[in-house]
């Protein structure tokens, strides 16, 4: 044998004994110190890789399939690492809540928030991406899903759990529940997050791009599932992290005198919760999942809508003070739209529409003006009228109350 040379077999074996040493500090930091980390709400980076925007515009488009609504995706890594930091920003030290991802296809964010520590649930209604949220690559499957998602599950230690499921179809009112449509209960079972009272911490973080098709429609279920605490909301103040159209976002926060877009919903999210806008996107940033690959942008007559808006719904922790609770906010969500029906009315002939004599007597001691229009009213408005008229004997009489359950149960969203 040559002097300096090492014994057959020995490279190898050197090779395999690096690869073992280098290992934990490949992963990111030593296994006991992860586990530490972990113990406190805290995960190291995985160092996953994140795919291009091509690449991640290819794999969008190979999944397709007919019939499937208009979906928008994060794409480009730098926007979602935009979107990481935002919803990152601000956090409170030590442990954070679960972040549960609605609907994130390709994976691109998902992978960012990981690399980012983020404990992250992905909730996917397209069973197609599930295995690429694990791999990378897109792979047909059918009966293998459930061994993909394990397999995932495993790989990351607890940091990244995978769900077959579609938020957008989360507690349906009619029907069977048939998947990817699932109850609240069995995800937040599945995720491991415990109902908490509703003046504690957020106890779950959501982050999700609105269906465009219905995005008015989801915006009230979000609102009277926060009112009458149903939904993912009998869990706690659970904080929406959400991309909405511009217009919707302008209905969301304006003010009495913006004539087009102070309507109901700007006064029941206003009331319901801190509305925080974390960043604007221009539309054409994300992909869709057209044939053409088009932006699909709706259009909009009177209010601007050249971006997506990423907003903070945080239910606010005063909500159910003084009158307002969840088992009569149904009447309050009622008297709001019936006053805001028709925002040139007076609320004098409002008040009096609904049999109420006193009502100029009420307007006095709430120094509301005697000509005011309903539209005139701010949030805080309806508020004090609503439990003006619940600590008097205004609203006992039955006829209104059937009024307001007939409504409810066909309310026009």
């Amino acid at each position: 044998m040559l002097a300096g040379r090492a014994p057959p077999g020995a490279a190898g074996c050197c090779r395999r004994f690096l690869a073992a040493a280098l290992r934990p500090l490949l992963c990111g930091l030593p296994s006991c110190w992860a586990t530490a980390r972990r113990a406190a709400g805290q995960w190291p980076s995985p160092s996953l890789r994140v795919p291009e925007a091509a690449e991640a515009e290819r794999l969008v488009q190979q999944v397709q399939r007919t019939g499937v609504p208009l979906r928008r995706f994060i794409a480009c890594p730098q926007l979602a690492r935009t979107v990481q930091r935002c919803l990152q920003g601000g956090a409170s030290p030590g442990p954070q809540p679960v972040l549960l991802e609605c609907a994130p296809g390709p994976g691109i964010l998902t992978r960012t928030l990981l690399n980012a520590g983020v404990r992250v649930v992905a909730l996917e209604s397209n069973s197609a991406f599930l295995p690429n949220l694990q791999t990378g690559y897109c792979i047909q499957i059918s009966s293998t899903e459930t061994n993909f998602i394990q397999s995932l599950e495993n790989s990351l230690d607890g940091q990244l759990k995978v769900i077959y499921g579609d938020f957008f179809r989360l507690d349906p009112l009619t029907g069977t529940v048939k998947p990817p449509a699932m109850c609240s209960d069995k995800l937040f079972e599945t995720m491991g997050v415990a109902a908490v009272p509703w003046r504690a911490d957020v106890p779950v973080r959501i982050f999700g791009i609105l269906p465009q098709r219905k995005e008015r429609n989801t915006l009230w279920r979000l609102l009277f599932a926060l009112y009458e605490c149903n939904s993912i909301y009998r869990y706690g103040r659970v904080e929406l992290n959400i991309f909405i159209s511009e217009k919707e976002y302008k209905v969301l926060t304006a003010k009495p005198g913006e004539a087009r877009a102070y309507q109901a919903l700007s006064v029941l999210c206003q009331i319901g919760c801190e509305i925080q806008l974390l960043h604007m996107e221009p539309w054409s940033s994300f992909v869709t999942n057209l044939k053409n690959g088009g932006l699909a942008v709706p259009k909009s007559m009177w209010l601007p809508n050249d971006h997506l808006c990423l907003v903070r719904l945080t239910p606010q922790q005063n909500l159910f003070t003084r009158g307002l609770k969840p088992t009569n906010s149904a009447t309050f969500i009622f008297m709001v739209k019936q006053c805001l029906a028709k925002p040139k009315s007076r609320l004098t002939d409002r008040l009096n529409s609904w049999s109420l004599d006193n009502g100029g007597k009420l307007q006095r001691a709430l120094e509301i003006p005697k000509n005011a229009e309903t539209r005139n009213l701010y949030p805080e408005d309806y508020r004090r009228l609503f439990e003006a008229l619940q600590n008097s004997n205004m609203f006992t009489e039955t006829w209104f109350h059937d009024e307001v359950l007939e409504s409810i149960r066909n309310i026009n969203l």
